[in-house]
């Protein structure tokens, strides 16, 4: 079980906790503990996470769930206490509630981990193109200079000495690539007078859109001045994206693409 989850359920169990004393040992009214169980969650956890940013998703599932903990234990301890049946209408509110906030943290899970073998199986069709059907979305982040500004800036003068420079690159495969088919990829490398870069490191990654775990990095041999290649095979069909790095010395010159995978 991963920290997130494990810190979810010790919040609710903490909670649940603080309720139950406060009504059995306190002396305190069930929507009094109820109240003052939320808003001393509300006051530690909104800058804990503010300090350890968990992601807006989590920090809204987090507080959710905690909020409704101490307000189903507030409207169950009212109850216990009066010795009196639920009423429907709390009931109904709870419950709705509860149930939005499970399937949040159940779509979580599905998008981190995916479900089970068997279960994709049963929910989802047999493909005939060689397509691998996914249900998990970590996403792609190929680079991720916008979450600093420093390293933001150093990746805009990048790209204008990149312009400057002016290489120009071609790039393909040899053949037309299939699924578990080696397949050669070649790059042609030449300055902006149309000279040959030679001597250089190429290389890169075929990054799986819907699959980061999938991501394929690779590098490529020069076989002739400015011509580099090398064999790459690809497990899946569909889109893959592509980011082709060419480093001489201190100049890199980094080119994005998407390619298209055929299914046998």
């Amino acid at each position: 079980m991963s920290e997130t989850w494990l810190g979810l359920l010790g919040g609710v169990v903490l909670i649940l906790l603080a309720n139950w004393l406060l009504v059995r040992f306190g002396g305190k009214s069930a929507n009094y503990a109820a109240t003052l169980v939320a808003l001393v969650t509300v006051g530690l956890y909104v800058p804990y996470a503010i300090l350890r940013w968990p992601g807006g998703d989590r920090f809204a599932l987090h507080l959710a769930i905690f909020l409704l903990t101490s307000l189903g234990c507030g409207i169950l301890f009212r109850a216990n206490g009066r010795n009196e049946a639920l009423h429907w209408g709390p009931a109904v509110i709870s419950g709705f509630f509860v149930l939005v906030a499970v399937s949040g943290a159940l779509f979580a899970i599905v998008a981190e981990r995916g479900i089970t073998p068997s279960l994709s199986r049963w929910l989802f069709p047999a493909t005939s193109s060689g397509r691998e059907v996914t249900s998990v979305f970590p996403g792609v982040i190929s680079h991720d200079f916008q979450k600093k500004e420093a390293l933001y800036n150093d990746y805009l003068q990048q790209v204008e000495a990149q312009r400057q420079r002016g290489w120009q690159v071609r790039k393909g495969w040899l053949n037309e690539p299939l699924v578990d088919v080696p397949t050669v990829f070649r790059v042609a490398v030449q300055t902006r007078e149309g000279q040959p870069v030679t001597e250089a490191e190429a290389g890169g990654e075929f990054l799986r859109p819907s699959d980061s775990k999938r991501d394929m990095p690779f590098k490529l041999t020069e076989t002739e001045p400015g011509l580099y290649q090398s064999t790459v095979t690809l497990p899946l069909a569909g889109r893959w994206n592509l980011v082709l790095r060419v480093r001489r010395g201190e100049d890199i010159h980094e080119v994005r693409a998407v390619t298209e995978i055929l299914g046998r």
